[in-house]
C-alpha cells in the first residue's frame, strides 16, 4: 500500500518505519532539516529504536521502503494518508488548536478524495464525526499511546490497537487495525469503537497517567511537610499489587508532549457534565511546582542551577516540562538562574535565564542544583547542592 504520513515526529516517524518494512511510506514534512536527517539515515528524533531500523535499513539488514518529502503531491498518490500533526492547547479557546490537522486534511482531499484518512493526531471528543461531516472525506481516528523515546517500540509491542470510526467505514477500520497488527511483534487486543470513543480513549487514558503523576508527587508533598521520608511510604503504597510499583516516582509535575494538554482537554469536554477529579488533576500540577518553587525560594540562594529543561532522562523534548513551571515561580522573586541544557546553544538565554554548558562552571555558579531527573554520573561530586524529588532513578 502506498502511505503517506504528515507530521515527522515521534508518532508519524515510528509508524513511518514501522509500516514501511511492507509498504511503500512517504513521511511529508516541511521542515528541511527532517528531510535532510531522513536522507542521511538519521532520526531526526531521540528513539534508539528508530535509529537501530534506520541503521540496519542503510547497511541492508532490513528494507525499508521510506522516504522524506517536503511536497504535498505525496497525498495526491496515496492509499492512505496518516495525520500526525501537532495539536497544541489553545488557552483561549479552552481546546486543541486542530487547524493543521483540518489544512492536512483538506489537501489530501482535494488532491486525493478516495484516500481513507487516519486522524493520529490527538483531538477532542467528536472532532472526527464532525469534521468528516463538514468536509465529507472517508475519516477514521487511531489513537496512539507511546512514550517518548520509545515511540517505535511501543508500535512493534503495542498495549492494545483501537481504531475509532463510523459503521461505514468499519471494513476500513479493520483493514487499518490488520496492518499495525501485522507489524506487531506481539499480538495485543484490537477494539473498534466509534470515533468519539476512541477520541475519549485517548483523553481518558492520559489523564489517569497524569492523575497518578499528580498522585505520587502530592505524596511526596505532605511527606516533606510533615518531615517524613516519602521513599519507604511510597514503596508501602506500591507493593499492593492492586497500585503496583510504577509511575511513582516523584517529579516536580507532569510535562512533555501529551499530559498536560490532554487534560486540560478533556477537562473542557466535561462542559457542564459534573466533575471534581478531573480539574483537581489539572490543578494538582500546578499545585506541586508552587510547593517546590517555595522550598528552594525559603533557602534564599544566591543563584539557582538548573540541571536539564528535559522531561524525562534519554528525552530530546522539554515543552511543557514541570521545572519551566518551577523556574517562571522562582525568576518571578528575581533570584537569578542558570541553565545547564546542551539541547540550547551555550550563552544563549531561554526563559530570561542564561544557558551555561560548561558543566564546572555551572557547578560552581550554582548554590543551588534542581535536577528534575538526577543524572549521578554529572552530579555526584556537587550532591550537596543537589535538590531533586527523583527517589528511584528513573522515570
Amino acid at each position: 500500500m502506498r502511505i503517506a504520513i504528515a507530521g515527522a515526529g515521534y508518532v508519524g516517524l515510528s509508524l513511518g518505519v514501522l509500516l514501511s518494512q511492507k509498504n511503500e511510506v512517504v513521511m511529508v514534512d516541511p521542515d528541511p532539516q527532517k528531510a535532510a536527517a531522513l536522507a542521511d539515515g538519521h532520526s531526526p528524533v531521540r528513539d534508539e529504536w528508530i535509529q537501530q531500523y534506520l541503521d540496519e535499513s542503510e547497511n541492508g539488514k532490513r528494507q525499508l521502503n521510506l522516504r522524506a518529502s517536503m511536497d504535498a503531491c505525496a497525498y495526491g498518490e496515496a492509499d492512505l494518508v496518516i495525520i500526525a500533526v501537532p495539536t497544541n492547547y489553545d488557552m483561549h479557546a479552552d481546546s486543541f488548536d486542530t487547524h493543521i490537522v483540518e489544512s492536512v486534511v483538506a489537501e489530501a482531499t482535494e488532491r486525493n478524495p478516495r484516500a481513507l484518512i487516519v486522524i493520529k493526531s490527538t483531538v477532542p471528543v467528536g472532532y472526527t464525526k464532525e469534521l468528516r461531516q463538514r468536509i465529507g472525506a472517508r475519516i477514521l481516528f487511531s489513537p496512539e499511546f507511546l512514550r517518548e523515546s520509545k515511540a517505535l517500540y511501543d508500535n512493534l509491542y503495542p498495549s492494545r490497537i483501537i481504531v475509532g470510526c463510523e459503521d461505514d467505514l468499519r471494513g476500513e477500520a479493520q483493514l487499518f487495525a490488520d496492518m499495525l497488527m501485522d507489524a506487531a511483534l506481539n499480538e495485543p487486543e484490537v477494539l473498534l469503537m466509534s470515533s468519539a470513543e476512541a477520541e475519549a480513549a485517548k483523553l481518558f487514558a492520559n489523564t489517569y497517567l497524569a492523575m497518578r503523576v499528580a498522585f505520587f508527587n502530592e505524596l511526596d508533598t505532605y511527606a516533606g511537610a510533615k518531615g517524613l521520608n516519602a521513599k519507604p511510604i511510597i514503596r508501602g503504597v506500591s507493593l499492593d499489587p492492586r497500585i503496583g510499583d510504577f509511575y511513582n516516582n516523584p517529579s516536580f509535575g507532569y510535562g512533555g508532549y501529551c499530559l498536560p494538554k490532554d487534560t486540560m482537554q478533556l477537562c473542557a469536554d466535561f462542559g457542564d457534565i459534573p466533575q471534581a477529579l478531573i480539574q483537581a488533576v489539572v490543578e494538582s500540577n500546578s499545585v506541586r511546582m508552587d510547593f517546590i518553587a517555595d522550598r528552594i525560594i525559603q533557602r534564599k540562594p544566591e543563584k539557582i542551577g538548573v540541571y536539564r529543561l528535559t522531561m524525562k532522562s534519554r528525552s530530546d523534548n522539554f515543552r511543557s516540562s514541570a521545572v519551566q513551571g518551577v523556574i517562571k515561580r522562582i525568576t518571578a522573586q528575581a533570584i537569578p538562574v542558570i541553565l545547564y541544557e546542551p539541547m540550547l546553544e551555550d550563552g544563549s538565554t531561554y526563559l530570561d535565564c542564561a544557558v551555561v554548558n560548561d558543566l564546572d562552571a555551572f557547578k560552581k555558579e550554582s548554590s543551588i542544583i534542581l535536577a528534575n531527573r538526577l543524572d549521578a554520573g554529572n552530579l555526584s561530586d556537587v550532591e550537596e547542592k543537589v535538590y531533586s524529588r527523583d527517589l528511584f532513578g528513573r522515570d
